[in-house]
């Protein structure tokens, strides 16, 4: 279904040398075949078996891995062997996080609490010194071991500039840790929803977009293409420079294998970013990730949330209620974000609701690839020279004792008057006079 692209040559995860094709089907009575080719992997891995270890380029898929049964921190190991990814125990993760202090505390999710950190090569040996991310599973959450292990087995393999890095992990006894790099900027959802947030220029809004569309279309255009199953603006974070990069590979899925359409599967995901077919059906597509980041940039685009209750009926579901004035450029300001000021680009944002309208399109076939969709956003950067901006009307400035002179004079008359609506019309009219009507606009 994944169209093959450039991606391949530029970042050496998947490549079209990966060995072993194309991945059987899961039918009945082939769990023997599918555990003898994972332990074929696992020794290949560790030079056994041919003798020729396992690169990131032949990739096992998740379901390879999980159909070998109880996933042993041995077999996650050597699943992983080639990624780079180091193993920390749970002493050198309290070490790294000052015990889990709450002075490192940075936030929690459905997965758990997130502490800050820093590590050197003392923590291990060849790491770099950078400080992370250390995000503790939840035994108790609303996410549990399956989730901490996909997020595990896909990040370890896949390296991409708008993919968070996985540094490590932690599988001891009952502890499950993952080590991230960490994202100075935090999350997309609190730029874009906390109170007292700056708003976030027009320029950087493009920019997330653009970075967040190259992501996604990285997962769908790999030799085994993955679908991610939850984009939404709180697993999109932000580096110091407001590089986009997804984050929470939890609900990941491989893709349909061979001719295969779909992937049929429990329903997942966060309100307002599933797509309708999937909650209907449970088929899941990469065109189900098209349509969340059809609802991401609505988000950018108008500064509302995808669902919020706190509004009025009609426009509590973002997507019904933006979708009339997307098409209508006529209309569009209607939907744009207040935060904005009017510092944007009037022809960049007709074309990124154009782009969101199609991802957000019902019919799944008519939404874009994700390739198509960098594709559409990469412009718009450039598009910079018809900024719109606020219109500031100045009053003149008339002196006290003329105003005073004046009231004298016409005693309030209809002469009086017209000479102060002369005075006013002359100063609209955009002469000589200082107190003209401007409109500012961003230098």
């Amino acid at each position: 279904m994944a169209r093959t692209t450039g991606w391949g040559s530029l970042f050496g995860c998947f490549s079209s040398s990966h060995g072993g094709g194309s991945r059987r089907k899961n039918k009945k009575g082939g769990g023997g075949k599918k555990k003898k080719k994972v332990a074929a992997a696992a020794a290949g891995s560790s030079g056994g078996g041919s003798g020729r270890p396992r690169s990131l380029q032949s990739r096992m898929s998740f379901t390879e891995l999980s159909l070998s049964g109880m996933v042993s921190p041995e077999d996650l190991s050597l699943s992983l062997v080639g990624s780079n990814l180091h193993v920390f125990t749970i002493a050198e993760l309290r070490a790294v996080t000052r015990d889990f202090s709450m002075t490192n505390f940075i936030g929690e999710g459905g997965f758990g609490p997130v502490y800050k950190g820093y590590v050197d090569d003392k923590a291990k040996p060849g790491l770099r010194a950078q400080t992370v991310a250390v995000k503790l599973l939840d035994l108790e959450g609303g996410q549990g071991h399956t989730e901490w292990l996909t997020e595990v087995f896909f990040l370890g393999q896949l390296r991409h500039p708008h993919l968070v890095k996985l540094i490590g992990y932690c599988y001891e006894d009952e502890h499950r840790l993952l080590v991230y790099e960490f994202m100075a900027r935090g999350s997309l959802e609190k730029h874009l929803f906390k109170k007292y947030a700056a708003s976030l220029p027009w320029s950087t809004r493009l920019k997330i977009a653009i970075g967040a569309a190259k992501g996604l279309a990285f997962l769908h255009e790999a030799e085994k293409p993955v679908i991610y199953r939850d984009f939404k603006t709180s697993n999109i974070l932000l580096d110091s420079d407001y590089r986009a990069k997804l984050s929470d590979f939890g609900l990941a899925k491989d893709g349909p294998e061979d001719d295969e359409t779909h992937v049929s599967t429990r329903v997942m995901g966060t309100q307002g970013y599933a797509a309708p077919e999937y909650i209907m059906t449970g088929h899941l597509t990469a065109k189900s990730d098209v349509y969340g980041f059809g609802v991401v940039l609505l988000e950018l685009l108008t500064g509302r949330k995808a669902v919020d209750k706190s509004r009025p009926p009609r426009e509590q579901s973002l997507v019904e209620w933006a979708r009339p004035y997307l098409a209508d450029a006529r209309r569009l300001d209607r939907v744009m974000d207040p935060g904005l000021a009017g510092q944007f680009s009037t022809r960049a944002a007709r074309r990124a609701a154009a782009v969101a309208h199609q991802c957000v399109a019902l019919n799944p076939k008519a939404r874009p690839h994700m390739s198509a969709v960098v594709d559409a956003l990469e412009p718009l950067p450039a598009l910079d020279d018809c900024l719109v901006g606020t219109f500031v009307y100045v009053a003149p400035p008339y002196a006290a004792e003329d105003q005073a002179a004046a009231g004298k004079a016409g005693g309030g008359s209809s002469s009086g008057r017209r000479g102060r609506r002369r005075s006013a019309a002359a100063a609209a009219s955009g002469g000589d006079h200082q107190g003209a009507a401007r409109t500012t606009a961003d230098p």
